[in-house]
């Protein structure tokens, strides 16, 4: 090595891979972004009230703030996840559960509802939205209560379903989701979006709370079906009635309530992979984007991932090393769980700690098997992976040599979704705190 390469080799490949995970938290910073989204000349004649809800509610909140006309009007309520809360002046931040929801956030609904409903003609509606809103933003419609939508929640969570389907279920159970909110107000809305899910669609983000929602009461009730899922008699109640048409749906696309509604998307998981692979190329390492909507459990993914790797080390094809491969997107871990803990709660007691991204990361490791040169980075752009303090971790070639000479086998954590604890004993944990952002997980395997 020379020049820059003088360091460590592992030293020089964990500095490049943070690198680029920093450069990917920049580009999607609410706070650099949301200004030029603002409708500073275009203010309302009567009351602007601002609704937001997900991890990047209090900087997007914060930002508009710090643009808005200082002789204008402005109000809201905003509610993100404890911890992620920021000190405003107009607008109240409420700090609620997720990825559960709780009271405080029923109690922010039911109060930012009360509030939309007052807006007129010539009032505005400002909705900040992000990720983790759909379980901040909970209002479970009349007959269902917050713990019954805590349970059916944790078992969707924990069943393998995707984001998609989650959200579906959700819509179907909230007062405000999948298109109620917007429907409740009778002001013109916009609404910011910052996505974390595969594809940008505002009607999976925060369960599009101001968007059409193509699902119906039958899709939800199919998707409790297929998964095994026993929720509470209240909730499948509301399900087959819907189902059945006893129930007003979901406003639909094509809906009038949606002409005066605009949803535009700001920050997308694309554009901070785009600002990654920048950085590489600033660092003299070439980058290749393989995508920004890889789903599918996260194990498996990493199987497909480390046999690219294998082609690319052993054959240079079809990248000769040195080269960044980068993603992003939202793959899903099934949880392996103990037995329920007699109130149906499945996976109310979980055999390990972790996340989809150290999930991920310990099942390339044990694909590659100490294979050299190989260096990866997987971390939720939001600095949580799963439950967990950690954003995601980094796996080296001599990973699961340094584990097992420690007494740690690398297969029986992976076997009892334990991966937080294989990487926090190897010191390897990546930890940043709340970034106030998410566009989803960010993957970067390093081929020196």
């Amino acid at each position: 090595m020379t020049g820059r390469r003088d360091m460590n080799a592992h030293e020089y490949a964990r500095q490049l891979l943070v690198g680029s995970f920093s450069a990917a938290l920049a580009a999607a910073d609410p706070l650099h972004i949301m200004p030029r989204h603002l409708p500073d000349s275009l203010l309302p004649a009567g009351r602007t009230l601002v609704a937001g809800a997900g991890k990047a509610a209090a900087a997007m909140a914060l930002a508009v703030e710090n643009h808005w006309p200082k002789n204008a009007a402005l109000d809201g309520i905003v509610l993100t996840r404890y911890g992620h809360g920021l000190p405003l002046e107009k607008i109240t931040v409420v700090e609620a559960g997720h990825p559960l929801p709780d009271e405080q956030g029923e109690s922010a609904a039911r109060t930012l509802l009360a509030e939309v409903k007052k807006l007129g003609p010539d009032d505005l509606l400002l909705c900040l939205l992000s990720g983790g809103g759909s379980s901040l933003l909970s209002l479970p419609v009349a007959g269902i209560s917050l713990s019954q939508l805590r349970v059916v929640t944790r078992e969707l969570l924990g069943c393998g379903a995707t984001i998609q389907e989650i959200n579906t279920v959700r819509k179907h159970l909230s007062a405000v989701q999948g298109g109620r909110l917007a429907a409740s107000c009778r002001a013109p809305i916009l609404a910011l979006i910052v996505s974390d899910v595969t594809g940008d669609d505002p009607t999976h983000i925060a369960s599009g709370p101001c968007a059409p929602d193509p699902t119906t009461y039958l899709d939800a009730l199919a998707i409790i079906e297929g998964y095994g899922i026993h929720p509470a008699g209240a909730i499948m109640d509301t399900l087959v009635a819907g189902a059945r048409g006893q129930l007003k749906e979901t406003p639909k696309p094509g809906d009038a309530v949606f002409n005066r509604v605009e949803n535009r998307v700001i920050a997308t998981a694309h554009v901070s992979l785009l600002a990654a692979a920048e950085y590489f190329h600033t660092q003299d390492i070439p980058a290749v984007i393989l995508g920004d909507s890889v789903t599918g459990e996260a194990r498996d993914v990493a199987k497909v991932y480390a046999a690219l790797v294998k082609e690319v080390r052993q054959y240079g094809h079809p990248w000769k090393p040195p080269v960044a491969l980068i993603s992003g997107g939202e793959t899903t871990v099934t949880l392996r769980a103990k037995e329920p803990n007699g109130q149906g709660e499945r996976g109310a007691d979980w055999n390990g700690h972790g996340g989809r991204n150290t999930e991920f990361l310990l099942s390339l490791g044990i694909e590659l098997d100490g294979a050299e040169g190989v260096y990866a980075l997987a971390c939720d752009t939001d600095g949580i992976d799963g439950t967990e303090n950690n954003a995601g971790a980094i796996i080296t070639p001599d990973s699961l040599r340094r584990a097992k000479e420690g007494g740690a086998h690398a297969s029986a954590f992976l076997a009892t979704n334990n991966t937080y604890t294989f990487f926090q004993q190897l010191d390897d944990l990546i930890v940043t705190g709340p970034t106030r952002t998410n566009v989803n997980d960010y993957r970067a395997i390093l081929v020196l």
